[in-house]
């Protein structure tokens, strides 16, 4: 039996996780069993997800399988980013440059402020009144 040829990458954004397998294919996107432009409805999500197969030119030799947990469509969506461009660079090293240049390598760290007592929000507070 052939031995199965897969990159494996994990991304995260938020709190959405997901882990992402590149095969050699002909370009077909499967997100949690489910087709790509089913699963990302918006075409800024769906841009954001193909983003490092686009900048590296590999869309079409890849079968991408990613499956995805937390978070909201759009977090998973660049978490989806990570993971392809983490696998990509497993494919290939030398891709690294571009997609690092492209801001593809980093994971983005940004999350939910957290909500402070004595305040409606993380930010907003109370109405004041002076009188």
């Amino acid at each position: 039996m052939a031995e199965l040829v897969q990159y494996y990458g994990t991304g995260r954004r938020k709190t959405a996780i997901a882990r992402v397998y590149l095969r050699p294919g002909t370009g077909d996107f499967k997100v949690n069993g489910r087709a790509f432009e089913e699963y990302f409805v918006t075409p800024a999500q769906r841009s954001a997800a193909k983003s490092p197969l686009v900048s590296s030119d590999t869309a079409a030799s890849f079968n991408v399988i990613a499956s995805v947990l937390g978070g909201g469509v759009r977090g998973q969506a660049d978490a989806v980013k990570l993971g392809i461009a983490r696998a990509l660079m497993l494919f290939n090293a030398e891709l690294r440059k571009k997609l690092k240049s492209d801001g593809m390598v980093s994971r983005d760290s940004r999350g939910k402020e957290r909500k402070k007592y004595g305040q409606k929000g993380a930010r907003k507070r109370f109405q004041f009144s002076k009188r």
